[in-house]
């Protein structure tokens, strides 16, 4: 039996989070404020009663004992299933995706909760079946969780929020003992399939001229004999491990497996995936393609952060959020507002509050007193990451626009209370980490 700590709270972790949702209102605010100085939106007041409100929320999850959660992780999880069921069924359509249930203006998005009760379950099976992990069956087992939300987010569709699940999946299997090949696998398979499935619109729009080897992907008949050829080697690859039994043909397998995966992929990817979200890969790879549509997003939000320097030009100062020349400056590229209103000084902040929200997470996740404690406290921990990685990285023009929101910064009450109610899973693992 340890001592316990006198302290009930991670006091680090409570200061990051809240300091964030100050700065979060406060560039609502601004983004509401025209170049005149003239205040023509109420979102700050909406996202200060969501703040009080998840705040309850927040406390009520940290004095819940999580080990609860274990068993009842099943039932919400198929709870979270049905609402999603029926958020396609007859949720209300926004910008042509149908995200959201709620009466008038009063909604949530059961898509951003559905991540953390993903994490709950996918957490208790990794626990139970740990020692089997290195079986690939096992491993499809735990894939399938994640795959379940995954596609009815696609759906609806959601491209953005369905991301998510990549690295949430990828690092609890890997804590929990997932073979590093079997990570690497799905890793490997998925830029093949991004790569393959932007280049034949890389060809057309960015690069001009046609290049024999793209022209395959266009051509179903040659795609079907590169599949049909890497399929019979693989068979005889398979043929060589169980004649020769050398290992060499396992990797050979394996390479073979991820390209065929990622092909697949591709093929399907260029089906499914609308002409916006091809366009927002491509306008990632250059901005001038589509400069006064698709890359505009792109590069009003360059300019937005380059502008403000080291300091920024003082809060409510900016003119690419108050002349409206930034989209959805409240919610997708809220980071571009605060970049350039508080420059580099700003931007430094939140990236110190992100580290110590994450940093704190990995330390809860390393003296966690059991398994499901600690599978949950870095699958959080990879969700804050990804999200704020992204959306900076959004911001900044290095990564592609996706529409993932900045936790606790951006406008919203469903990310809001969805990352309150992922803080307080890691206070209560916090406040419970001593073995008795």
């Amino acid at each position: 039996m340890q001592e316990r700590s006198v302290f009930r709270i991670d006091l680090l972790l409570v200061i990051a989070t809240v300091t964030l949702m100050v700065i979060g209102v406060l560039f609502i605010y601004s983004s509401g404020v025209t170049a005149d100085g003239m205040s023509f939106s109420r979102e700050w007041l909406r996202q200060l009663v969501w703040i009080g409100l998840g705040l309850i929320v927040f406390v009520a999850v940290s004095s819940f004992d999580y080990a609860r959660l274990r068993d009842l992780a099943p039932h919400i999880f198929v709870a979270i299933l049905l609402v999603l069921v029926g958020t396609l069924l007859f949720g209300r359509v926004e910008r042509g995706a149908r995200r959201w249930v709620g009466i008038g203006d009063l909604g949530v998005q059961p898509s951003e909760f559905a991540k953390t009760v993903t994490i709950l379950l996918l957490a208790r099976f990794l626990e139970r079946r740990r020692h089997s992990l290195h079986n690939p069956l096992t491993f499809a087992a735990a894939m399938g969780i994640v795959l379940v939300p995954v596609g009815l987010i696609l759906l609806q569709p959601d491209l953005g929020t369905a991301l998510v699940y990549v690295p949430i999946f990828l690092v609890m299997t890997y804590t929990a003992g997932a073979k590093p090949s079997y990570v690497l696998f799905i890793l490997l398979s998925g830029v093949i399939m991004v790569v393959l499935t932007v280049l034949p619109a890389w060809e057309s729009l960015i690069h001009g001229a046609e290049v024999p080897v793209i022209s395959v992907l266009r051509d179903q008949r040659l795609l079907m004999v590169v599949i049909a050829g890497l399929a019979a080697a693989g068979l005889l690859a398979v043929i060589g491990l169980l004649v020769i039994k050398r290992s060499y043909f396992r990797w050979i397998i394996y390479g073979i497996a991820v390209a065929l995966t990622g092909l697949a992929g591709s093929i399907l990817g260029r089906r499914v995936l609308r002409e916006y979200q091809l366009m927002r890969l491509i306008v990632f790879l250059d901005p001038n393609v589509d400069p006064r549509g698709a890359g505009w997003h792109i590069i009003q939000s360059v300019t937005a952060v380059g502008s403000g320097g080291i300091a920024g030009k003082g809060w409510l100062r900016g003119t690419q959020s108050h002349l409206q020349y930034l989209p959805e400056q409240s919610t997708d590229f809220i980071f571009s507002i605060l970049a350039e209103e508080w420059g580099f000084i700003g931007a430094l902040a939140v990236f110190a509050c992100f580290s110590i929200i994450i940093i704190r997470g990995l330390l809860i996740s390393a003296k966690a007193k059991d398994d499901f404690a600690s599978l949950v406290a870095i699958g959080i921990v990879a969700m804050f990451f990804f999200h704020s990685a992204v959306n900076i990285g959004m911001a900044i023009g290095v990564m592609p626009i996706t529409g993932i929101p900045l936790p606790f910064v951006s406008y919203g009450g469903s990310s809001l209370w969805n990352g309150l109610i992922a803080v307080g899973l890691l206070m209560s693992i916090y406040h419970r980490r001593f073995r008795y």
